[in-house]
């Protein structure tokens, strides 16, 4: 078997797996696939954004020189000659005693240069629109309430630089500009096997001695959450020569492989076993709990990840190791989830000499300070408590009593790595 470090540092387990992953190739999208996804070209507006001068509210163009002796006293008043609602435009000339009702969003007459917004106009006589009279009672300024071509990007200018992680409103600007597919990195194809004689369908009740595979469903959201493409595969017998197809086969057609259960060292874990025989196996464990056990390596050129089989083992070498690496496949350039400090809400204490990633909920108090209380039940075997937390509460290395009030750093599960708190 390969000689690999007994146990690392999370830090350096994230830094090994990252240096053993590759940014996949970009593929073309239609513009509402790209959400949240990462730009891998530079993306440039065919035209001017504004294409030309226009209102930025309903109001009256006029050029500022005609106002420029009103006052609530002494107001100025004008003829409306036309009316431009949006979509349509007005060529002709204003006289000095004239101006022109205008829409939010219609293109400014080249008469014009200022929009005196409706709300602050008096109607002298008529309606407001066209063949009536308004009075003006304060000056403008030119460029008042006009939003000017080409204010926002101009033709050839890129929009979204590669790198870029395109949003809701990116696709909006997207649109505007004329681009409605781009190029972003592909998703990571991940097959998920779980292992385990003991494991059964989630659709059968499970027999004596029998659970459900609800692992591979988790890790299965978690890739999603990572924006992966996971495939739930068979489970794989405890059993070498069983897992060991199932791992070579997964590595033919997948990008990344993740297995659950059968990482730690007992007579029927066999992943560790597998990689080495397989292929090159990095990494064996892990200094962390829950999850020491943390089997990486490469097969068939495609990384190879086996998870401890308890959920909360399973979840947090998930979040803290698999996801930034599938992050990292995609384009992305943060791989950390957002870190706060909080004041634990109860006395807590700790023997292991790992570091601990407790289950919590974080809240907010009055004061803007932030409290977070550890989940009752922390055992590694269960699922609910991580659904009913929002963050991971770090114990630091080594032996510690953490009296309530004692501020912890905690990993926030709800939040995008791009956040900055």
């Amino acid at each position: 078997m390969t000689v690999v470090p007994e146990m690392i540092s999370l830090e350096d387990a994230r830094a090994l797996v990252l240096s053993h992953v590759e940014l996949l190739d970009a593929e073309e999208v239609g513009v509402l696939e790209v959400i949240g996804r990462v730009a891998a070209e530079n993306l440039k507006s065919d035209i001017d954004i504004a294409p030309f001068a226009h209102s930025a509210m309903d109001g009256f163009a006029v050029r500022a020189a005609q106002l420029a002796n009103a006052a609530p006293d002494a107001s100025v008043e004008l003829d409306v000659i036309e009316e431009i609602p949006a979509g349509s435009f007005y060529e002709g000339e204003i006289g000095d005693t004239e101006c022109v009702r205008i829409m939010t969003g219609a293109p400014l007459p080249d008469a014009a240069d200022s929009i005196v917004k409706y709300e602050i106009v008096s109607v002298v006589a008529g309606d407001g629109r066209k063949g009536s009279r308004v009075a003006f009672s304060k000056p403008a300024s030119a460029g008042d309430n006009i939003r000017s071509a080409g204010e926002e990007a101009k033709a050839g200018e890129v929009i979204v630089h590669a790198g870029e992680v395109i949003h809701s409103a990116g696709v909006g600007f997207l649109t505007s500009c004329g681009v409605t597919r781009c190029k972003t990195y592909r998703r990571p194809k991940v097959a998920i096997i779980a292992t385990g004689s003991e494991l059964v369908d989630p659709t059968k009740v499970p027999g004596k001695g029998q659970i459900r595979n609800s692992n591979s469903y988790a890790l299965a959201a978690c890739a999603i959450d990572a924006g992966a493409l996971p495939t739930v595969l068979p489970i794989s017998a405890d059993d070498f020569d069983t897992l060991k197809a199932a791992v070579m086969a997964a590595t033919s057609d997948y990008d990344f492989v993740i297995t659950s259960g059968g990482a730690a060292n007992g007579d029927y874990d066999f992943i560790k076993k597998v990689v080495d025989d397989a292929g090159e196996l990095l990494m064996t464990t892990v200094n962390m709990r829950p999850g020491k056990a943390q089997t990486f390596g490469i097969v068939n050129g495609t990384p190879v990840f086996g998870l401890p089989g308890n959920p909360a083992a399973a979840y947090l070498g998930f979040e803290m190791i698999i996801r930034p690496a599938l992050r990292k496949m995609q384009g992305y350039s943060h791989f950390e989830r957002p870190h706060i400090s909080a004041k634990l809400a109860s006395d807590t204490k700790k023997k292991d000499p790992r570091r601990i990633f407790d289950r919590g909920t974080l809240t907010k108090e009055a004061d803007g300070s932030y409290v977070v209380t550890p989940a009752k039940n922390q055992s590694s075997g269960l699922f609910g408590p991580i659904q009913r937390s929002n963050c991971f509460i770090v114990l630091p290395e080594g032996p510690g009593q953490y009296p309530a009030g004692t501020v912890l750093d905690c990993v926030l599960l709800d939040i995008p790595e791009e956040v900055v708190l």
